[in-house]
C-alpha cells in the first residue's frame, strides 16, 4: 500500500554456497540481515533497482517491478550470457533471460537477490517511518495490516502511499 518496489540482481561466484538461501519471505528478519551481509560480502556483484510510488501508479505494479529488475541488472555494469528472472515475466533487455516461477526456491542467485531486495526495501521503509511515524512503517513495511489501514483512515494518505491501489482506495472510500 505504500513505498517503492525494489528488485535486486546478484552474481554469486561459481562454487560459493551460502547456507540457508531461500525465499526471503520465509526467513526471519534477523536471518535475512545476516544473509544480506554474507551475500554482499561474497557476491561478484550486486545491485538494486527502485521504482517509487508515483511511477508505480502511472505504469502499474507489474511494469514497475520489471523496470526495477532492469535497473538492478543494468546496475551490475557487466554483460551476461543469461539472466535468471524470478516469476513468469521477462523484462525488456537484450540479454537472454529465463523466467522461473518460484525461482527463489530453485536458484541460489534468485534467492540471494530476493533477500537483498527485501532487506533494502525494509530499510527504506524504516527510513519512511522516521518521517511518517503515525503509519508505523517500521513494523508493517507499507503492507496492508489492520493497524496500517486504521492509520490510513485516521491520517489520510502520506506522499508515499499508492493511492490507486485497491487497499488504499477501499480505506479512503470508507473515510468519505
Amino acid at each position: 500500500m505504500a513505498g517503492p518496489v525494489v528488485a535486486a540482481a546478484v552474481v554469486l561466484p561459481r562454487g560459493v554456497v551460502i547456507e540457508g538461501l531461500k525465499d526471503s519471505k520465509k526467513l526471519t528478519p534477523n536471518r535475512r540481515l545476516s544473509l544480506f551481509d554474507e551475500i554482499t560480502d561474497v557476491a561478484r556483484g550486486w545491485s538494486v533497482g527502485i521504482v517509487g510510488p508515483r511511477e508505480i501508479e502511472e505504469i502499474n505494479i507489474l511494469r514497475a517491478s520489471l523496470v526495477a529488475m532492469k535497473e538492478a541488472v543494468g546496475g551490475l555494469g557487466e554483460r551476461f550470457d543469461l539472466v535468471l528472472v524470478d516469476g513468469r515475466y521477462k523484462f525488456p533487455m537484450e540479454v537472454p533471460q529465463m523466467a522461473i516461477i518460484r525461482g527463489d526456491e530453485s536458484s541460489a542467485q534468485i534467492a540471494a537477490a530476493s533477500i537483498v531486495a527485501k532487506v533494502t526495501r525494509d530499510r527504506i521503509m524504516r527510513g519512511y517511518h522516521e518521517i511518517y511515524p503515525e503509519y508505523n512503517f517500521f513494523m508493517n513495511k507499507g503492507y496492508g495490516t489492520r493497524e496500517h489501514k486504521a492509520a490510513l483512515l485516521e491520517f489520510g494518505p502520506s506522499p508515499i502511499h499508492r493511492r490507486t491501489f485497491r487497499g488504499v482506495k477501499e480505506v479512503l472510500g470508507e473515510k468519505r
